[in-house]
């Protein structure tokens, strides 16, 4: 739950460490399918990738930009 005296900075690594949980659960298996979803286009682990991707473009004031 999110509490309405976090920071904006504490939200952004709330939503880092959640889609970083939800790739290792919806990773591929051998076969190229997902584990959970057992689709081969898993559309939660795409998400995933996109919230890390606008987490990463959306830095906070005072942290260092590290180009990719």
């Amino acid at each position: 739950m999110t509490a309405p005296h976090l920071s904006l900075a504490q939200i952004r690594n709330r939503l880092v460490l959640t889609a970083r949980a939800v790739l290792r659960a919806h990773r591929s298996g051998p076969d190229g399918h997902c584990q959970v979803c057992r689709v081969a286009g898993c559309r939660v682990s795409a998400a995933a990738r996109d919230v890390l991707a606008a987490a990463a473009d959306c830095r906070p004031p005072g942290e260092p930009h590290h180009p990719a």
